[in-house]
C-alpha cells in the first residue's frame, strides 16, 4: 500500500532475472556489466542494461527484500521523491563504480574487467537514510550481550548480499558514497538529480494503477521488520496529539489539587535520568503529589518485552494514564 515503485523494482526486474535464468540464457550477455566494453568498446548501453537486472538468482533474492523493506522511504517520502533518490543514486554509482575499478587498478594493480550486475548501487545507497532516519528499537537480547532490534533483520540482509560476490565491495562502497552525496544537505545533488514533476505525473497516470495496492482493511500486528517502524511513523502524529492532551489534562488535575501550581517535576518525569543529582535537588514534597496511578501488570509486561525496563515502564504509564501506545511513544523519545 502506499509503494507503488517499491512493488514494480520489486517483481519487474525479479521476474526478468529469473526468466534469464531459466529460459533465456544466450540473453544473458546483454545484461553482463562489462566495464572494459565499456571503456573500450563505448557500449554506453551497458551501464544501463549491466546496472538494472541481477543475473545471480542469490542478488535478486537478497536485493528484493532489501527494496521491500526500504519501502517505508516511499510511504514516507512519497514516490517522486523516492523516484528521484534512486534515480540520483543509480548516476552517482556509476560514476563512483568507474572511479573505484581506476584507483584499485593503479593502487593494487588488479583489473576488474566486469562487475556483478544489477540495481545494486541505489540499493546500498539506501542504507543511508536507513541508518540515519529509522529509530533502533530494540526488539530482544541474545546470550544477554547482543541486542536484536529491528533493523537487524536488513544488516544481515545487506551483509549477505555484500558476501554474495568477488566485487560487490565496489558497488556497495559506491552505492553508499552515492547516497551520502544525495543526503548531504551541503552538496545540493538532490536539487540537481532529481525526477522532473511531468515526468512522476506520466508514470502516475499510467503505471501507478498497475501496482498500486489497496489499503489494508484491517492491521496485523508483526514483529521485527520494517513495518513497525512503518505503523510507528504513520501514528506520530496522532501519538504527539494525544500526548499533548494527557499533558494537557494532568496539569488541570495538579492545578485543581495544589491550588494552581503545577508540578512539572511530576509531569515530566526524567525517564533515563532518575538519579541524576539535579532531579534529587529538585524532587517535589510527597505532600503535593497526587496519588499514583494504579498501573495494569499486563501493559508492564509488554513494555518489558520491547525491551524497557520496570521502572521506565511503570513511570510511563503512570505518567500518560495508563495508556499503552502514550506510553510506548514516550520511552521512545525520552
Amino acid at each position: 500500500d502506499k509503494a507503488p515503485l517499491s512493488k514494480s523494482l520489486l517483481l519487474v526486474p525479479s521476474a526478468i532475472s529469473i526468466l534469464l535464468t531459466l529460459l533465456f540464457q544466450h540473453y544473458q550477455k546483454f545484461f553482463a556489466y562489462n566495464l572494459q566494453a565499456v571503456k573500450e568498446d563505448f557500449q554506453i548501453w551497458r551501464l544501463v542494461c549491466g546496472r538494472t537486472i541481477c543475473l545471480d538468482l542469490k542478488d535478486t533474492f537478497c536485493s528484493s527484500l532489501l527494496i521491500y523493506n526500504f519501502r517505508i522511504f516511499e510511504r514516507r517520502y512519497g514516490s517522486r521523491k523516492f523516484s528521484s533518490f534512486l534515480l540520483g543514486a543509480w548516476m552517482l554509482s556509476a560514476l563512483f563504480d568507474l572511479l573505484l575499478v581506476e584507483i584499485t587498478q593503479y593502487i593494487f594493480g588488479i583489473t576488474i574487467n566486469s562487475l556483478p550486475s544489477g540495481f545494486l548501487g541505489p540499493v546500498f545507497a539506501l542504507f543511508v537514510p536507513f541508518y540515519s532516519s529509522i529509530p533502533r528499537v530494540q526488539v530482544t537480547q541474545v546470550l544477554g550481550h547482543f541486542s536484536i532490534t529491528n533493523k537487524s533483520l536488513v544488516y544481515i540482509l545487506g551483509l549477505q548480499l555484500l558476501t554474495s560476490g568477488s566485487y560487490i565491495w565496489i558497488l556497495a562502497l559506491s552505492g553508499l558514497i552515492s547516497g551520502i552525496c544525495y543526503n548531504s544537505s551541503i552538496l545540493k545533488v538532490h536539487r540537481i538529480l532529481c525526477v522532473p514533476r511531468w515526468v512522476a505525473k506520466i508514470f502516475s497516470w499510467t503505471l501507478e494503477p498497475v501496482f498500486s495496492s489497496a489499503e489494508p482493511t484491517n492491521e496485523v500486528r508483526v514483529g521485527m521488520g520494517a513495518t513497525v517502524d512503518i505503523q510507528r511513523q504513520q501514528r506520530m502524529e496522532l501519538l504527539d496529539r494525544q500526548i499533548m492532551m494527557s499533558q494537557v489534562a494532568q496539569m488541570r488535575r495538579q492545578r485543581q489539587q495544589q491550588g494552581g501550581m503545577i508540578n512539572w517535576n511530576r509531569l515530566f518525569p526524567p525517564l533515563r535520568h532518575r538519579h541524576n543529582a539535579n532531579y534529587q535537588d529538585h524532587h517535589p514534597s510527597e505532600q503535593g503529589i497526587p496519588p499514583p496511578t494504579e498501573v495494569s501488570e499486563e501493559q508492564v509486561a509488554r513494555l518489558m518485552e520491547m525491551g524497557f525496563s520496570r521502572g521506565d515502564a511503570l513511570e510511563a504509564l503512570r505518567a500518560s494514564n495508563n495508556d499503552l501506545n502514550v506510553a510506548t511513544n514516550f520511552l521512545l523519545q525520552h
